[in-house]
């Protein structure tokens, strides 16, 4: 396991035109918070031993637009850990993005990458399930 400040974990996803939910081919932020649960779950495993439960967010920031055919990298970073919380920072970017102006299957990389979305959040570990008491 590694309980230690600074480690991290990413997720990469590709945007599916299903989930587009406004007009020019948006999503919602709901998306975004969606993936930091799972890249915190992701986390959480590798950290505790445990999937944990999120308490909430302390802040959230919507920069710039996700929308369906974008590929997105989700990464959820330790900044603090408590008796059983842990403090965690989210960044979501937009790493491609669909061109439907060249052609229905288009698509660039964007360089640098767009960061779509950022926040704060706290996880915590359920009582007795502390590091190094992982139950076989």
């Amino acid at each position: 396991m590694s309980l230690v400040e600074g480690f991290s974990v990413t997720h990469r996803r590709y945007v599916p035109y299903a989930d587009a939910h406004y007009g020019g081919n948006l999503v919602d932020g709901a998306y975004g918070l969606a993936l930091f649960g799972d890249v915190a779950t992701d986390l959480s495993i590798h950290t505790d031993g445990d999937e944990s439960l999120f308490a909430g967010y302390s802040n959230v920031e919507f920069l710039a637009p996700v929308q369906a055919g974008d590929v997105v990298e989700v990464t959820a970073t330790l900044v603090r850990v408590g008796n059983r919380s842990r403090d965690l920072e989210f960044e979501a970017r937009v790493l491609c993005r669909a061109a439907p102006s060249r052609g229905p299957s288009a698509a660039d990389v964007l360089d640098p990458p767009l960061l779509a979305t950022r926040a704060k959040g706290t996880v915590v570990v359920p009582a007795g399930k502390t590091p190094g008491t992982i139950e076989a």
